[in-house]
């Protein structure tokens, strides 16, 4: 008897080190997936490792990037199902949240996917969304001071509400109780932009998105130096970078004329 129960509790051991290393490797290979650039193949190895455990953290905020990814990557005429995809990646980036909230990345998704997410509500949910995002981000950085990705959702925040309408924002501050949105401005997202690139410079991101806002504040030559360091870069993990780097030339381009 003694030996049969020895027996059956290796059994157990093994089965669970074996489900153990296969979470890990479905992690990994999405990793890796996500790295070539192939962001269908990195979500069916997310989802394969949620399927063993519905709450890894690690699977849970990865799934939702990647979703993010996929959802980047549709064209306006698939707008329900890339709205889908972004409620998904919100639903995961929230779980990851409650699994782990002392995890950085976690927050960090969860103000990504709430940022897709509003792109598709009113105005009024919007506003709701803003402080939400805000403080996702902010929590993220308290938590790892060099998360470059939760610095650019910062820098993306306040440069965002610039560029809104002036009556659009007035509407919102008077009407809607946003008077967070007078704590946006230039100068804060120039600030985060360049902290995300002070952190990781190679990220083609980083510099497109603050190359942006420089031209928006009227400084040409600042963002022609980013643009032009965007076609110096090698693409990185981000299925967009491609994207990203024909913006940048497209860019490059106007500002020559």
């Amino acid at each position: 008897m003694r030996a049969l129960t020895l027996a059956a509790t290796a059994l157990i051991a093994c089965a669970t080190g074996a489900a153990a290393q296969d979470l890990a490797g479905h992690i990994a290979a999405g990793d890796a997936a996500r790295c070539q650039r192939n962001a269908l193949a990195a979500v069916t190895h997310y989802r394969q490792a949620l399927a063993l455990d519905s709450m890894s953290y690690n699977a849970n905020w990865k799934a939702s990037r990647v979703l993010v990814d996929l959802g980047l990557g549709l064209p306006d005429n698939q707008r329900a199902r890339r709205d889908s995809l972004y409620a998904e990646a919100r639903m995961l980036a929230e779980r990851a949240v409650r699994v782990n909230a002392a995890g950085a990345d976690g927050h960090y998704m969860v103000a990504v996917a709430i940022g897709r997410v509003a792109l598709t509500k009113g105005p009024r949910e919007r506003v709701r969304s803003a402080r939400v995002i805000r403080d996702e981000a902010l929590r993220a950085t308290e938590l790892d001071a060099r998360h470059d990705g939760a610095f650019h959702v910062l820098g993306r925040w306040n440069a965002e509400i610039q560029r809104l309408p002036g009556l659009t924002k007035f509407f919102a501050k008077t009407f809607l109780g946003a008077s967070i949105f007078n704590e946006a401005t230039w100068e804060n997202a120039e600030q985060y932009f360049n902290q995300a690139v002070n952190i990781d410079g190679q990220n083609i991101y980083h510099h497109l998105d603050l190359a942006e806002t420089l031209i928006d504040m009227d400084r040409p030559q600042d963002a022609r130096t980013h643009l032009e360091r965007v076609g110096q870069l090698p693409l990185g993990c981000d299925p967009m970078d491609p994207t990203y780097k024909q913006q940048a030339t497209a860019l490059l381009q106007r500002l020559s004329r």
